[in-house]
């Protein structure tokens, strides 16, 4: 509209909008966004995507987590269409992308699972590639290969609710697409390229707020600052000053550095099963799980036991019409992991997700622990 007045804030630092963090702590908080912020991770999404101009973004991903990752600003800022669903169901997904042209999507990993696990036939008549876009934990061998046969184009991104959505890319090296399924898997589940207006990325000692060795092995805290950085907590004082403190935001997701600079996250700092002594990455074991062909999604978190103090236990959630017993899953796990790692338990069931998709852990958590107070 050229007679539009654009009318700029006063003061580029001013909040712009207020977003919840997503509830998997089952306590969310209210995270002010700012208009420098804003403008400028809309910006990094074109740039670590290489968006064309006038892309057709098809939302899955709700505008309320994180403004949709800044994707409402995205698509304005590259004169893009948006194409909107009322739920997202496999046939609607792939009849929009069809009928539209869609070119680009966010989501949840399980909307990329249903997606690869939908009826072939529905996706007939889409020749043209679609990329793809996932965030939070790394995606399992299932998924990548999932896609590659659909002839998608996957990117994994790293970020958080105070970081305006994606902060860090998976940046993709041409040497990868020569290597096996796995070694490609392993190589993707991988962050640490910072978005391009995030000045502040690091992996340090909570404690002593030194950088840790890069050395594949010693675990620290993921630490943003910079322009993509919320403003703080809305009226919570304390909890602002404590995810600053040391003068960096703590994520609270722990991860290793890679000598050649890449960061691998391990997992959420209140995930970390700790049994006998010995820590589990319970993103681990999730990762295993889902190379299993009856599975569609999976969690897994601690059970208090009275000889190790904690150990593994799965929740899982079967693809329509699978069928696999408790041992078989089991046995699947020690067959790629230390056996100490593997879950002694496993629990089937549709598992509690956030209106994005996220799995509910702290609800997984209750669970557990309220079978081992009556076992």
């Amino acid at each position: 509209d050229p007679e539009y007045a654009w009318k700029p804030p006063a003061d580029e630092w001013n909040a712009i909008s207020l977003n919840y963090t997503s509830g998997t702590t089952g306590n969310p908080k209210g995270v002010v966004y700012h208009h420098r912020g804003a403008y400028l991770n809309a910006i990094c999404n074109i740039v670590t995507w290489g968006m064309p101009q006038h892309a057709v973004y098809l939302w899955t991903l709700p505008m309320f987590h994180c403004n949709g990752w800044c994707f409402p600003w995205t698509i304005a800022a590259n004169a893009g269409t948006n194409v909107c669903l009322r739920k997202v169901d496999a046939k609607l997904v792939f009849d929009a992308m069809r009928e539209h042209g869609v070119t680009h999507y966010c989501g949840a990993p399980i909307v990329h699972s249903t997606l690869i696990n939908a009826d072939p036939a529905l996706r007939e008549g889409i020749a043209h590639k679609v990329h793809a876009m996932v965030a939070a934990a790394a995606p399992p061998a299932a998924m990548i290969e999932g896609m590659e046969r659909m002839g998608w184009e996957l990117t994994h991104v790293y970020g958080l609710t105070e970081v305006y959505g994606p902060a860090t890319v998976c940046a993709k090296q041409a040497e990868w697409k020569s290597l096996d399924i796995g070694s490609r898997t392993e190589r993707n589940g991988r962050q640490g390229v910072r978005y391009l207006m995030e000045e502040g990325l690091t992996v340090m000692d909570p404690q002593t707020m030194q950088p840790i060795p890069a050395d594949g092995e010693t675990m620290g805290e993921i630490m943003f600052r910079g322009n993509i950085t919320m403003k703080g907590y809305l009226k919570n004082r304390k909890a602002t000053e404590d995810a600053f403190a040391g003068g960096w935001f703590r994520s609270g997701d722990l991860a290793v550095m890679q000598p050649d600079g890449y960061l691998k996250i391990k997992d959420r700092a209140k995930d970390i099963i700790i049994s006998g002594g010995e820590n589990i990455s319970s993103l681990e074991v999730e990762d295993v799980l889902y190379r299993h062909p009856a599975v569609l999604a999976a969690a897994v978190v601690a059970k208090p036991d009275p000889s190790w103090g904690e150990t593994p236990c799965a929740f899982v959630e079967l693809k329509a019409g699978a069928k696999v017993t408790e041992k078989e899953l089991v046995d699947h796990c020690r067959a790629h992991l230390a056996h100490f790692k593997a879950p002694r338990h496993v629990v089937f069931g549709v598992l509690p997700k956030t209106s994005t998709g996220k799995i509910q852990k702290f609800v997984l958590r209750q669970q557990a622990r309220s079978a081992s107070a009556i076992e």
